[in-house]
């Protein structure tokens, strides 16, 4: 069964159309990189895919739940708001800058959703995030506070958080575009080390190699629509000349 599947989706700002119709299926434990140009529509495709846009038209399905649908005049029509909610628990979503609460500190960022939205104890929410932060390098962060740490630190902190409420499925939208190239590796490193638990990832990236590197599926996108996916080997090795335009800005790391 397909984790989530993503069928027909059109997207218009004003008279913008940002997605002109995308389809995609994401399989349980998949890793999937986003590529193509900025204003190609990959950020928006993420924010649709969690619900913080909503579609015009199309279909959205996480496993057996349909959480948007076309009613017959081909306008997307969402679930109620117990499914809506009983899908976010599915789905964790890292941001490209960090979103950390500055008067809270590492261990307040991390657990607070576990101890709101999924009720546990303040003393399991805690076992779950120094666990997380043990993973992330931070167990001697948990009482800093977010302007005391790195950008890189922050945006581990930020995974962390999304991991706590264990989702089985993690999105990230360009998670070292506000880091220098040094804390980009460190990130970078992070989230292929996520590869152990399993669960799948959708990452929208400007990272290449690393796209090429971690990749079991890569979808580039164009103008709203998707030009080529495949595995990393199909994609990076696609002879379509939008595909080689924009790779060639990358050839001396590929």
């Amino acid at each position: 069964m397909n984790l989530l599947e993503m069928k027909h989706v059109k997207k218009s700002f004003g008279n913008l159309q940002v997605l002109r119709d995308i389809s995609l299926e994401v399989k349980d434990g998949e890793i999937v990189s986003i590529i193509g140009p900025s204003g190609s529509g990959k950020s928006t495709l993420l924010r649709c895919a969690t619900l913080l846009e909503t579609m015009d038209s199309g279909t959205l399905k996480y496993e057996d739940i349909i959480v948007a649908e076309n009613d017959p005049n081909g306008k997307s029509v969402y679930a109620d708001k117990k499914t809506i909610r009983k899908v976010s628990s599915v789905f964790g979503l890292v941001f490209q800058q960090f979103n950390l609460f500055p008067h809270w500190n590492v261990m307040q960022n991390v657990t607070d959703a576990v101890i709101n939205v999924q009720k546990k104890s303040k003393a399991e929410a805690e076992k779950i995030g120094m666990e997380l932060l043990e993973k992330m390098g931070l167990s001697d962060k948990a009482n800093y506070y977010p302007f005391q740490l790195s950008g890189g630190q922050q945006q581990r902190v930020a995974i962390a958080r999304a991991l706590a409420l264990n989702p089985k499925v993690l999105f990230f939208d360009e998670p070292t575009s506000a880091l220098d190239p040094e804390l980009t590796g460190e990130v970078l490193k992070v989230i292929k080390s996520l590869k152990d638990l399993k669960i799948a990832m959708v990452i929208v990236t400007h990272e290449m190699s690393f796209a090429r590197d971690i990749s079991d599926k890569v979808i580039f996108m164009s103008d709203g629509v998707i030009v080529e996916q495949g595995s990393a080997e199909e994609v990076f090795n696609s002879e379509n000349e939008r595909m080689q335009t924009f790779l060639g800005r990358y050839k001396d790391i590929l």
